[in-house]
Protein backbone atom coordinates (compact mmCIF):
# COMPACT_ATOMS: atom_id res chain seq x y z
CA UNK A 1 0.00 0.00 0.00
CA UNK A 2 0.97 3.57 -0.82
CA UNK A 3 1.22 5.50 2.32
CA UNK A 4 -1.01 8.59 2.95
CA UNK A 5 -0.13 11.73 5.35
CA UNK A 6 -1.70 13.93 7.54
CA UNK A 7 -0.16 17.50 7.77
CA UNK A 8 1.34 16.46 11.33
CA UNK A 9 2.85 13.28 9.88
CA UNK A 10 4.07 15.12 6.72
CA UNK A 11 5.97 17.75 8.86
CA UNK A 12 7.04 14.82 11.66
CA UNK A 13 8.77 12.92 8.39
CA UNK A 14 10.45 16.40 7.28
CA UNK A 15 11.65 16.72 10.71
CA UNK A 16 12.86 13.14 10.74
CA UNK A 17 14.61 14.10 7.41
CA UNK A 18 16.34 17.16 8.45
CA UNK A 19 17.67 15.44 12.16
CA UNK A 20 18.45 11.89 10.78
CA UNK A 21 19.30 12.55 7.62
CA UNK A 22 21.20 15.71 7.91
CA UNK A 23 19.49 17.57 5.00
CA UNK A 24 18.77 20.84 5.59
CA UNK A 25 15.25 22.21 4.50
CA UNK A 26 16.47 24.08 1.93
CA UNK A 27 17.70 21.02 0.33
CA UNK A 28 13.96 19.42 0.71
CA UNK A 29 12.99 22.51 -0.86
CA UNK A 30 15.42 22.16 -3.60
CA UNK A 31 14.51 18.71 -4.48
CA UNK A 32 10.74 18.68 -4.06
CA UNK A 33 11.19 22.49 -6.55
CA UNK A 34 12.96 20.53 -9.24
CA UNK A 35 10.17 17.29 -8.99
CA UNK A 36 7.53 19.45 -9.65
CA UNK A 37 9.26 21.02 -12.59
CA UNK A 38 9.91 17.53 -13.89
CA UNK A 39 6.48 17.07 -13.71
CA UNK A 40 5.58 20.67 -15.37
CA UNK A 41 8.16 19.82 -18.49
CA UNK A 42 6.54 16.82 -18.90
CA UNK A 43 2.95 18.02 -19.44
CA UNK A 44 4.43 21.15 -21.41
CA UNK A 45 4.96 18.32 -23.89
CA UNK A 46 1.97 17.73 -24.52
CA UNK A 47 0.54 21.35 -23.77
CA UNK A 48 3.65 23.68 -24.60
CA UNK A 49 3.54 27.79 -23.58
CA UNK A 50 4.33 29.75 -20.94
CA UNK A 51 4.14 29.00 -17.18
CA UNK A 52 3.15 30.92 -14.40
CA UNK A 53 3.61 30.22 -11.46
CA UNK A 54 1.56 31.73 -8.39
CA UNK A 55 4.05 31.73 -5.26
CA UNK A 56 2.43 32.34 -1.56
CA UNK A 57 5.24 33.14 1.19
CA UNK A 58 5.54 29.90 2.98
CA UNK A 59 7.09 26.29 2.16
CA UNK A 60 5.13 26.28 -0.56
CA UNK A 61 5.58 29.59 -2.09
CA UNK A 62 9.71 28.29 -1.35
CA UNK A 63 9.11 24.89 -3.67
CA UNK A 64 7.58 27.68 -6.35
CA UNK A 65 10.52 29.50 -6.66
CA UNK A 66 12.23 26.47 -7.00
CA UNK A 67 9.87 25.47 -10.29
CA UNK A 68 10.69 28.85 -11.88
CA UNK A 69 14.27 28.84 -11.26
CA UNK A 70 15.00 24.95 -12.79
CA UNK A 71 12.37 25.86 -15.45
CA UNK A 72 13.91 28.88 -16.62
CA UNK A 73 17.42 26.89 -16.93
CA UNK A 74 15.40 24.57 -18.71
CA UNK A 75 14.61 27.35 -21.15
CA UNK A 76 10.50 27.55 -20.56
CA UNK A 77 9.26 31.33 -20.48
CA UNK A 78 7.94 31.31 -17.09
CA UNK A 79 7.24 34.38 -14.22
CA UNK A 80 6.82 33.46 -10.77
CA UNK A 81 3.37 35.42 -9.95
CA UNK A 82 3.89 36.53 -6.48
CA UNK A 83 0.76 37.44 -4.70
CA UNK A 84 2.28 38.36 -1.09
CA UNK A 85 4.32 41.04 0.16
CA UNK A 86 7.95 39.61 -0.36
CA UNK A 87 8.99 40.96 2.77
CA UNK A 88 7.11 38.42 4.33
CA UNK A 89 8.87 35.41 2.80
CA UNK A 90 10.79 33.76 5.53
CA UNK A 91 12.95 30.69 6.59
CA UNK A 92 14.15 28.09 3.71
CA UNK A 93 11.51 29.91 1.27
CA UNK A 94 13.81 33.25 1.48
CA UNK A 95 17.22 31.75 0.34
CA UNK A 96 15.34 30.59 -2.62
CA UNK A 97 13.05 33.49 -3.24
CA UNK A 98 16.57 35.73 -2.86
CA UNK A 99 18.24 32.86 -5.49
CA UNK A 100 15.64 33.79 -8.01
CA UNK A 101 15.83 37.05 -7.77
CA UNK A 102 19.69 37.47 -7.98
CA UNK A 103 19.42 35.14 -11.01
CA UNK A 104 17.38 37.94 -12.74
CA UNK A 105 13.89 35.98 -11.81
CA UNK A 106 11.45 36.00 -13.48
CA UNK A 107 9.47 37.67 -11.18
CA UNK A 108 6.42 39.86 -10.55
CA UNK A 109 4.58 41.22 -7.52
CA UNK A 110 1.20 41.14 -8.08
CA UNK A 111 -1.81 43.03 -5.07
CA UNK A 112 -4.74 43.52 -7.34
CA UNK A 113 -6.98 40.95 -9.60
CA UNK A 114 -6.62 42.46 -12.49
CA UNK A 115 -2.72 42.45 -12.67
CA UNK A 116 -3.44 38.82 -11.99
CA UNK A 117 -5.76 38.11 -14.21
CA UNK A 118 -3.07 39.45 -16.83
CA UNK A 119 -0.45 37.20 -15.60
CA UNK A 120 -2.51 34.25 -15.76
CA UNK A 121 -4.01 34.91 -19.00
CA UNK A 122 -1.21 33.31 -21.62
CA UNK A 123 -0.29 30.55 -19.10
CA UNK A 124 -0.61 26.72 -20.97
CA UNK A 125 0.08 25.92 -17.26
CA UNK A 126 -0.47 27.71 -13.75
CA UNK A 127 1.39 26.28 -10.93
CA UNK A 128 -0.49 26.64 -7.55
CA UNK A 129 2.69 27.26 -5.07
CA UNK A 130 0.53 29.54 -2.59
CA UNK A 131 -0.67 27.27 0.52
CA UNK A 132 -0.07 23.94 0.31
CA UNK A 133 -0.43 21.92 4.09
CA UNK A 134 -0.86 25.04 6.00
CA UNK A 135 -4.17 26.26 5.05
CA UNK A 136 -6.81 25.41 8.55
CA UNK A 137 -9.50 28.21 8.35
CA UNK A 138 -11.67 29.87 5.78
CA UNK A 139 -9.32 31.80 2.79
CA UNK A 140 -11.06 35.10 2.50
CA UNK A 141 -9.81 38.65 1.42
CA UNK A 142 -7.48 38.84 -1.66
CA UNK A 143 -5.94 35.40 -0.85
CA UNK A 144 -9.67 34.22 -2.17
CA UNK A 145 -9.27 36.73 -5.22
CA UNK A 146 -6.14 34.54 -6.18
CA UNK A 147 -7.44 31.21 -5.86
CA UNK A 148 -10.50 32.75 -7.95
CA UNK A 149 -8.40 33.98 -10.55
CA UNK A 150 -6.44 30.42 -10.27
CA UNK A 151 -9.58 28.85 -11.27
CA UNK A 152 -10.71 31.38 -13.75
CA UNK A 153 -7.26 30.99 -15.91
CA UNK A 154 -7.22 29.08 -19.26
CA UNK A 155 -4.09 27.25 -18.43
CA UNK A 156 -3.85 23.80 -17.06
CA UNK A 157 -4.00 24.05 -13.25
CA UNK A 158 -1.17 21.96 -11.23
CA UNK A 159 -0.58 22.05 -7.79
CA UNK A 160 2.13 21.99 -5.30
CA UNK A 161 1.80 18.90 -2.95
CA UNK A 162 -1.97 20.03 -1.52
CA UNK A 163 -4.50 22.66 -3.98
CA UNK A 164 -4.66 25.41 -2.08
CA UNK A 165 -7.70 26.27 -0.05
CA UNK A 166 -7.63 22.38 0.53
CA UNK A 167 -7.84 20.80 4.22
CA UNK A 168 -4.89 18.88 3.95
CA UNK A 169 -6.30 16.52 6.89
CA UNK A 170 -9.73 16.39 6.09
CA UNK A 171 -10.44 17.22 2.66
CA UNK A 172 -12.64 20.10 3.32
CA UNK A 173 -12.79 23.45 1.00
CA UNK A 174 -11.78 25.90 3.57
CA UNK A 175 -14.00 28.59 1.85
CA UNK A 176 -12.44 28.18 -1.64
CA UNK A 177 -10.07 26.25 -3.04
CA UNK A 178 -8.02 25.68 -6.01
CA UNK A 179 -9.30 23.08 -9.07
CA UNK A 180 -6.46 21.45 -10.22
CA UNK A 181 -6.12 19.06 -12.57
CA UNK A 182 -2.77 17.38 -11.45
CA UNK A 183 -1.53 17.34 -7.51
CA UNK A 184 2.03 16.59 -7.41
CA UNK A 185 2.65 15.66 -3.77
CA UNK A 186 6.02 15.64 -1.98
CA UNK A 187 6.88 11.75 -1.31
CA UNK A 188 3.72 10.87 0.04
CA UNK A 189 0.14 12.42 -0.81
CA UNK A 190 -1.37 13.76 1.73
CA UNK A 191 -4.64 12.30 3.13
CA UNK A 192 -7.22 15.62 2.44
CA UNK A 193 -6.18 14.77 -1.62
CA UNK A 194 -7.69 11.48 -1.95
CA UNK A 195 -10.71 11.51 0.55
CA UNK A 196 -14.18 13.42 -0.35
CA UNK A 197 -14.85 16.34 -0.98
CA UNK A 198 -10.89 17.40 -1.54
CA UNK A 199 -10.44 14.43 -3.69
CA UNK A 200 -12.59 16.34 -6.38
CA UNK A 201 -10.06 19.48 -6.39
CA UNK A 202 -6.73 17.67 -6.41
CA UNK A 203 -7.68 15.73 -9.75
CA UNK A 204 -4.75 13.55 -9.85
CA UNK A 205 -2.15 12.69 -7.42
CA UNK A 206 1.87 11.81 -8.07
CA UNK A 207 4.69 12.00 -6.12
CA UNK A 208 7.91 12.90 -6.16
CA UNK A 209 10.91 11.84 -4.46
CA UNK A 210 12.87 14.37 -2.28
CA UNK A 211 15.22 12.11 -1.15
CA UNK A 212 12.84 10.52 2.47
CA UNK A 213 14.13 7.65 3.58
CA UNK A 214 11.34 4.58 3.66
CA UNK A 215 12.71 3.91 7.54
CA UNK A 216 11.98 7.55 8.06
CA UNK A 217 8.21 6.84 7.09
CA UNK A 218 7.54 3.81 8.64
CA UNK A 219 9.03 5.51 12.02
CA UNK A 220 6.72 8.65 11.39
CA UNK A 221 4.04 4.78 11.01
CA UNK A 222 1.49 6.96 9.24
CA UNK A 223 -2.35 5.72 10.19
CA UNK A 224 -3.57 5.74 6.50
CA UNK A 225 -2.94 4.35 3.40
CA UNK A 226 -4.23 3.80 -0.46
CA UNK A 227 -4.97 0.47 -1.71
CA UNK A 228 -3.29 -0.42 -4.66
CA UNK A 229 -2.78 -3.49 -7.92
CA UNK A 230 0.13 -5.05 -6.17
CA UNK A 231 -2.12 -5.28 -3.15
CA UNK A 232 -5.04 -7.01 -4.70
CA UNK A 233 -2.78 -9.24 -7.02
CA UNK A 234 -0.87 -9.92 -3.84
CA UNK A 235 -4.35 -10.86 -1.77
CA UNK A 236 -6.09 -12.46 -4.39
CA UNK A 237 -6.30 -16.01 -4.21
CA UNK A 238 -6.37 -18.15 -7.32
CA UNK A 239 -8.85 -20.94 -7.95
CA UNK A 240 -7.56 -23.78 -6.57
CA UNK A 241 -7.17 -26.55 -9.80
CA UNK A 242 -9.65 -28.78 -7.72
CA UNK A 243 -11.44 -26.45 -6.01
CA UNK A 244 -15.60 -27.19 -6.05
CA UNK A 245 -18.27 -24.95 -5.09
CA UNK A 246 -18.41 -26.19 -1.59
CA UNK A 247 -14.55 -25.29 -1.04
CA UNK A 248 -15.59 -21.75 -2.78
CA UNK A 249 -17.23 -20.33 0.29
CA UNK A 250 -21.33 -20.40 0.54
CA UNK A 251 -22.70 -17.07 1.10
CA UNK A 252 -26.25 -16.24 2.54
CA UNK A 253 -27.99 -13.02 1.76
CA UNK A 254 -30.89 -11.84 4.12
CA UNK A 255 -32.99 -9.17 2.69
CA UNK A 256 -35.57 -8.24 0.43
CA UNK A 257 -39.45 -7.04 1.14
CA UNK A 258 -42.11 -6.12 -1.46
CA UNK A 259 -41.24 -3.30 -3.18
CA UNK A 260 -37.63 -3.89 -2.54
CA UNK A 261 -36.71 -7.13 -3.67
CA UNK A 262 -34.23 -6.08 -6.13
CA UNK A 263 -31.71 -5.04 -3.76
CA UNK A 264 -31.00 -8.23 -1.90
CA UNK A 265 -31.58 -10.19 -5.72
CA UNK A 266 -28.81 -7.64 -6.73
CA UNK A 267 -26.45 -8.77 -3.32
CA UNK A 268 -26.45 -12.68 -4.23
CA UNK A 269 -25.93 -12.10 -7.67
CA UNK A 270 -22.77 -9.62 -6.87
CA UNK A 271 -21.56 -12.09 -4.42
CA UNK A 272 -21.92 -15.29 -6.94
CA UNK A 273 -19.55 -13.03 -9.90
CA UNK A 274 -17.54 -12.61 -6.99
CA UNK A 275 -16.71 -16.19 -7.10
CA UNK A 276 -18.87 -17.88 -4.07
CA UNK A 277 -19.22 -21.47 -4.61
CA UNK A 278 -22.97 -21.01 -3.83
CA UNK A 279 -25.49 -18.59 -2.87
CA UNK A 280 -29.01 -18.81 -1.22
CA UNK A 281 -31.31 -15.68 -0.94
CA UNK A 282 -33.08 -15.91 2.35
CA UNK A 283 -36.31 -13.61 2.66
CA UNK A 284 -40.34 -12.91 3.40
CA UNK A 285 -42.15 -15.36 1.07
CA UNK A 286 -43.79 -13.47 -2.06
CA UNK A 287 -47.76 -13.36 -2.08
CA UNK A 288 -47.78 -16.71 -3.79
CA UNK A 289 -45.86 -18.24 -0.53
CA UNK A 290 -42.66 -18.20 -2.51
CA UNK A 291 -39.26 -16.25 -3.21
CA UNK A 292 -38.07 -15.78 -6.42
CA UNK A 293 -34.76 -15.34 -7.67
CA UNK A 294 -32.49 -15.06 -10.58
CA UNK A 295 -30.80 -18.86 -11.25
CA UNK A 296 -28.60 -19.89 -10.14
CA UNK A 297 -29.16 -18.31 -6.58
CA UNK A 298 -31.39 -20.96 -3.90
CA UNK A 299 -33.50 -19.48 -1.75
CA UNK A 300 -35.69 -19.99 1.43
CA UNK A 301 -38.12 -18.08 2.65
CA UNK A 302 -37.83 -17.05 6.54
CA UNK A 303 -40.41 -15.77 8.66
CA UNK A 304 -38.58 -15.86 12.39
CA UNK A 305 -35.48 -15.51 13.75
CA UNK A 306 -35.70 -19.51 14.54
CA UNK A 307 -35.42 -20.10 10.94
CA UNK A 308 -32.76 -17.74 10.39
CA UNK A 309 -30.53 -19.35 12.76
CA UNK A 310 -31.14 -22.92 10.79
CA UNK A 311 -30.10 -21.13 7.76
CA UNK A 312 -26.74 -20.05 9.19
CA UNK A 313 -25.15 -23.89 9.71
CA UNK A 314 -22.59 -24.21 6.66
CA UNK A 315 -22.42 -20.90 5.62
CA UNK A 316 -18.90 -19.19 5.13
CA UNK A 317 -20.54 -15.32 5.06
CA UNK A 318 -23.65 -13.66 5.44
CA UNK A 319 -25.07 -10.18 4.07
CA UNK A 320 -27.83 -8.93 5.57
CA UNK A 321 -29.92 -5.53 5.10
CA UNK A 322 -30.39 -5.30 1.60
CA UNK A 323 -34.01 -4.40 1.25
CA UNK A 324 -34.80 -5.92 4.83
CA UNK A 325 -37.38 -5.19 6.51
CA UNK A 326 -37.93 -2.59 8.71
CA UNK A 327 -39.54 -3.93 11.60
CA UNK A 328 -39.08 -6.21 14.38
CA UNK A 329 -38.81 -9.02 12.19
CA UNK A 330 -35.68 -7.86 10.73
CA UNK A 331 -33.95 -6.64 14.09
CA UNK A 332 -34.79 -10.43 15.07
CA UNK A 333 -32.92 -11.66 12.01
CA UNK A 334 -30.31 -9.42 12.53
CA UNK A 335 -30.10 -10.34 16.26
CA UNK A 336 -29.49 -14.19 14.91
CA UNK A 337 -27.11 -13.37 12.35
CA UNK A 338 -24.49 -11.43 14.94
CA UNK A 339 -25.01 -13.78 17.71
CA UNK A 340 -24.14 -16.59 14.82
CA UNK A 341 -20.16 -15.00 15.09
CA UNK A 342 -19.74 -15.50 11.81
CA UNK A 343 -18.37 -12.89 9.29
CA UNK A 344 -20.67 -10.58 8.18
CA UNK A 345 -21.43 -7.53 5.37
CA UNK A 346 -24.13 -5.42 7.41
CA UNK A 347 -25.96 -3.11 5.35
CA UNK A 348 -28.81 -0.70 4.63
CA UNK A 349 -31.83 -1.65 6.70
CA UNK A 350 -29.36 -3.39 8.76
CA UNK A 351 -27.59 -0.44 9.55
CA UNK A 352 -30.92 1.37 10.10
CA UNK A 353 -31.38 -1.38 12.67
CA UNK A 354 -28.40 -0.41 14.54
CA UNK A 355 -29.25 3.19 14.02
CA UNK A 356 -32.84 2.82 15.62
CA UNK A 357 -31.12 0.91 18.74
CA UNK A 358 -33.35 -2.34 17.80
CA UNK A 359 -30.42 -4.53 17.61
CA UNK A 360 -27.25 -4.05 20.05
CA UNK A 361 -23.75 -5.06 18.79
CA UNK A 362 -22.37 -7.31 21.85
CA UNK A 363 -19.04 -6.13 23.39
CA UNK A 364 -17.47 -9.58 21.43
CA UNK A 365 -18.58 -10.50 18.07
CA UNK A 366 -17.12 -12.44 15.15
CA UNK A 367 -15.86 -10.29 12.23
CA UNK A 368 -18.56 -7.74 10.87
CA UNK A 369 -18.16 -5.13 7.94
CA UNK A 370 -20.55 -1.84 8.37
CA UNK A 371 -21.45 -0.91 4.79
CA UNK A 372 -23.00 2.69 5.80
CA UNK A 373 -23.16 6.28 3.58
CA UNK A 374 -22.99 9.25 4.98
CA UNK A 375 -26.40 9.70 6.37
CA UNK A 376 -26.41 6.37 7.67
CA UNK A 377 -22.81 6.41 9.39
CA UNK A 378 -24.41 9.74 10.97
CA UNK A 379 -27.53 8.36 12.26
CA UNK A 380 -25.50 5.87 13.79
CA UNK A 381 -23.38 8.08 15.56
CA UNK A 382 -26.03 10.35 16.60
CA UNK A 383 -25.00 12.81 14.13
CA UNK A 384 -25.42 14.81 11.07
CA UNK A 385 -24.63 13.55 7.79
CA UNK A 386 -22.83 17.31 7.29
CA UNK A 387 -20.73 16.26 10.33
CA UNK A 388 -19.63 12.93 8.53
CA UNK A 389 -18.86 14.89 5.34
CA UNK A 390 -17.09 17.60 6.98
CA UNK A 391 -14.34 15.12 8.27
CA UNK A 392 -14.79 11.40 6.68
CA UNK A 393 -11.76 10.10 8.30
CA UNK A 394 -12.40 11.30 11.67
CA UNK A 395 -16.08 9.76 11.31
CA UNK A 396 -15.14 6.39 9.77
CA UNK A 397 -13.00 6.10 12.77
CA UNK A 398 -15.40 6.84 15.07
CA UNK A 399 -17.78 4.31 14.11
CA UNK A 400 -15.30 2.03 14.20
CA UNK A 401 -14.11 2.67 17.11
CA UNK A 402 -17.92 3.03 18.48
CA UNK A 403 -18.89 -0.40 17.20
CA UNK A 404 -15.13 -2.96 16.90
CA UNK A 405 -16.48 -3.13 13.72
CA UNK A 406 -14.70 -2.75 10.10
CA UNK A 407 -16.52 0.19 8.39
CA UNK A 408 -16.49 0.74 5.03
CA UNK A 409 -17.73 4.59 4.69
CA UNK A 410 -18.81 4.74 1.04
CA UNK A 411 -18.82 8.07 -1.19
CA UNK A 412 -15.88 9.01 -2.91
CA UNK A 413 -12.55 8.35 -1.87
CA UNK A 414 -13.85 4.75 -0.16
CA UNK A 415 -12.30 4.91 2.96
CA UNK A 416 -12.18 1.14 5.67
CA UNK A 417 -11.66 1.59 8.78
CA UNK A 418 -10.15 -1.26 11.34
CA UNK A 419 -12.04 -1.13 14.35
CA UNK A 420 -10.75 -4.54 15.72
CA UNK A 421 -7.67 -3.24 17.36
CA UNK A 422 -8.40 0.48 18.12
CA UNK A 423 -6.01 1.91 16.05
CA UNK A 424 -7.97 3.48 13.52
CA UNK A 425 -5.88 2.93 10.63
CA UNK A 426 -7.57 3.50 7.51
CA UNK A 427 -7.33 2.11 3.79
CA UNK A 428 -8.58 4.60 1.02
CA UNK A 429 -9.96 3.44 -2.15
CA UNK A 430 -9.09 5.47 -5.49
CA UNK A 431 -10.76 3.39 -7.62
CA UNK A 432 -14.43 4.04 -8.93
CA UNK A 433 -16.48 7.13 -9.95
CA UNK A 434 -19.72 8.63 -10.41
CA UNK A 435 -20.76 5.63 -12.38
CA UNK A 436 -21.59 4.01 -9.07
CA UNK A 437 -23.71 6.44 -7.94
CA UNK A 438 -26.35 4.79 -8.82
CA UNK A 439 -29.58 2.88 -6.99
CA UNK A 440 -28.77 -0.71 -6.46
CA UNK A 441 -24.22 -0.13 -6.28
CA UNK A 442 -24.11 -0.48 -2.56
CA UNK A 443 -26.00 -3.93 -2.65
CA UNK A 444 -23.52 -5.56 -5.33
CA UNK A 445 -21.10 -4.29 -3.15
CA UNK A 446 -22.00 -5.65 -0.16
CA UNK A 447 -22.56 -9.11 -2.13
CA UNK A 448 -18.63 -9.04 -3.14
CA UNK A 449 -16.96 -8.35 0.33
CA UNK A 450 -19.72 -11.14 1.13
CA UNK A 451 -17.99 -13.33 -1.50
CA UNK A 452 -14.87 -12.46 0.15
CA UNK A 453 -15.18 -12.77 3.07
CA UNK A 454 -16.65 -16.17 2.75
CA UNK A 455 -13.47 -16.74 0.85
CA UNK A 456 -11.50 -16.55 4.25
CA UNK A 457 -10.07 -13.13 3.59
CA UNK A 458 -10.17 -11.31 7.32
CA UNK A 459 -12.74 -8.53 7.89
CA UNK A 460 -10.72 -5.19 7.32
CA UNK A 461 -8.74 -7.12 3.59
CA UNK A 462 -12.43 -7.89 2.34
CA UNK A 463 -13.56 -4.59 2.65
CA UNK A 464 -10.34 -2.99 1.06
CA UNK A 465 -10.16 -5.66 -1.70
CA UNK A 466 -14.26 -5.30 -2.29
CA UNK A 467 -14.09 -1.23 -2.52
CA UNK A 468 -11.24 -1.82 -4.98
CA UNK A 469 -12.68 -4.33 -7.10
CA UNK A 470 -16.46 -2.49 -7.07
CA UNK A 471 -14.40 0.63 -7.94
CA UNK A 472 -12.85 -1.31 -10.72
CA UNK A 473 -15.91 -2.36 -11.88
CA UNK A 474 -18.00 0.83 -11.96
CA UNK A 475 -14.81 2.43 -14.00
CA UNK A 476 -15.14 -0.77 -16.60
CA UNK A 477 -19.00 -0.45 -17.16
CA UNK A 478 -18.42 3.57 -17.80
CA UNK A 479 -15.99 2.71 -20.50
CA UNK A 480 -19.03 1.22 -22.36
CA UNK A 481 -21.44 3.72 -21.57
CA UNK A 482 -21.59 7.25 -22.07
CA UNK A 483 -23.94 7.48 -19.27
CA UNK A 484 -26.59 5.56 -17.28
CA UNK A 485 -24.55 2.80 -15.93
CA UNK A 486 -26.65 0.90 -13.42
CA UNK A 487 -26.22 -1.79 -10.54
CA UNK A 488 -26.77 -4.71 -13.31
CA UNK A 489 -24.03 -3.47 -15.49
CA UNK A 490 -21.61 -4.02 -12.45
CA UNK A 491 -22.13 -8.04 -12.69
CA UNK A 492 -20.67 -8.68 -15.88
CA UNK A 493 -17.82 -5.90 -15.15
CA UNK A 494 -17.19 -8.08 -11.67
CA UNK A 495 -16.37 -11.48 -13.51
CA UNK A 496 -13.21 -9.95 -15.33
CA UNK A 497 -9.99 -10.69 -14.39
CA UNK A 498 -8.82 -7.44 -11.71
CA UNK A 499 -6.32 -4.77 -13.17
Amino acid sequence: MQYVLTAAEARALDAATIAELGLPGVVLMEAAGRGVAAVVLRELAARPGPVAVVCGGGGNGGDGFVVTRVLRAAGVDVTAVVVIDPRAVAGDAAIHYRALVRGGGPLVEVTARAALDLALAGAAIVVDAVFGIGVTRPVTGWLAEVIAAINAAPGRRIAVDVPSGVDADTGQIRGCAVRADLTVAMALPKLGTVVAPGCAWAGAVECVDIGVAPRLVTAVAPRAARIEAADVARWLRPVEPLAHKFRRGHVLVIGGSPGKRGAARLTAQAALRSGAGLVTLAGPADDGGELAAPDPIMTAVIDDAAAVAALLAGKGAVAIGPGMPDDDRGAAWLTAVIAAGLPTVIDATGLGHLAAGRVALPAAHGPIVLTPHSGEAARILGERAADVEADRPAAARALAAATGCVVLLKGAGTIVCDGGDGAGRLVINSTGGPALATAGSGDVLAGVIAALLAHGHPAAQAASLGAYLHGVAGDRAALSRDAGVIATDLLDALAAPPR
